[in-house]
Parts: structure tokens; C-alpha cells; sequence
């Protein structure tokens, strides 16, 4: 067997830092774009730190870096939407990550709260802020689900770098 098949054992710090998010990358998610109505309009970013929390009361969770030019934004929005990402959505990703369009020739309905829906997606959780931690470099956002809706399809998936997608066993 080769050695990279190997586990090194390794410390989390400055040195390693770059290490510590490859190992983490090896994690796969789900792609998601957070939207909110902010003071100065629609506002949306690209997450892949969402989690279901709960289902009795109906809580989920994503992290904004504090970086970002959009947490200000985020950290004060009461309620807000998450979107799940399907296969073929990796246009939307890139639409709402860091240097993309926005909401930019994008037509939207709004949720009866005013909230932003980006249109087609996989699931969407519309929420109320339920809490928030502190989550180092990040912030944890716990919103309870006021209202979702759902359709057939496959998610958009990150790992290591890249999106693809998920082939289910014995497809």
C-alpha cells in the first residue's frame, strides 16, 4: 500500500492551516445560497455550512465567515432563506459567491416575510432567527423553519475544491 493511503497525525495551527481546510474539504456538503432583504436590498451569498439542527422545534443552521463583505448583512438579518442547490445550479453558486452578480438580471418572488426565493431550487427552508453563537472566524446562525418546499432532483456537491455531484448506489 502507498503512503498516501497512510493517516499523519497533525496539530492545528499557523503552519498547518492550509492542511486543516484540505483535510476538512474532504468532508463533502451540499451547496446552498442564503438570501435575507437587507437595508440596502436583496442580499444572498454562497454557503456550504448548513446543517439540519432539529425537527421538533424545526431548526437548521449555516455559518457566515465575519470576512466577508456580506456579514454585516447576515449577522443582523431576523429572517432569511436558505437555498438548496441542485446538480445543475452551480451557475447559482458562482452567481452568489464572492465577486458574482447577485440577484443582477435574476427574476425572484419573495416570501410573505419580503425574504428573496431564488427560483427552481432543489429545497428551500425560509426561517426566523433563532439564535446565533460564536463560531471563531465564523458565526453560527440558527434559524427555525417557518416554511419549506421541495422538489425531485440530485444536489450540487463540494469537495475537496470542486462541485460535482451525487451518483446514489446502484444507479
Amino acid at each position: 500500500m502507498g503512503d498516501n493511503l497512510q493517516i499523519h497525525d497533525m496539530l492545528p495551527g499557523p503552519e498547518t492551516g492550509r492542511i486543516l481546510r484540505d483535510a476538512l474539504g474532504r468532508f463533502a456538503t451540499g451547496i446552498t445560497v442564503v438570501t435575507t432583504q437587507g437595508d440596502a436590498g436583496p442580499a444572498g451569498i454562497t454557503a456550504n455550512s448548513f446543517a439540519s439542527v432539529s425537527l421538533d422545534p424545526p431548526l437548521v443552521l449555516w455559518s457566515p465567515a465575519r470576512s466577508s463583505a456580506r456579514f454585516p448583512i447576515f449577522s443582523a438579518a431576523t429572517a432569511f432563506s436558505i437555498h438548496v442547490l441542485g446538480q445543475d445550479q452551480s451557475d447559482l453558486a458562482a452567481r452568489f459567491s464572492r465577486g458574482g452578480v447577485g440577484f443582477d438580471g435574476l427574476v425572484t418572488t419573495h416570501t410573505p416575510e419580503g425574504i428573496p426565493v431564488v427560483p427552481q431550487v432543489l429545497a428551500r427552508f425560509d426561517c426566523q432567527l433563532h439564535a446565533t453563537h460564536d463560531g471563531g472566524d465564523h458565526l453560527i446562525i440558527v434559524g427555525r423553519v417557518v416554511r419549506f418546499a421541495l422538489r425531485d432532483g440530485a444536489p450540487l456537491v463540494f469537495s475537496q475544491g470542486s462541485y460535482g455531484n451525487f451518483i446514489a448506489a446502484g444507479a
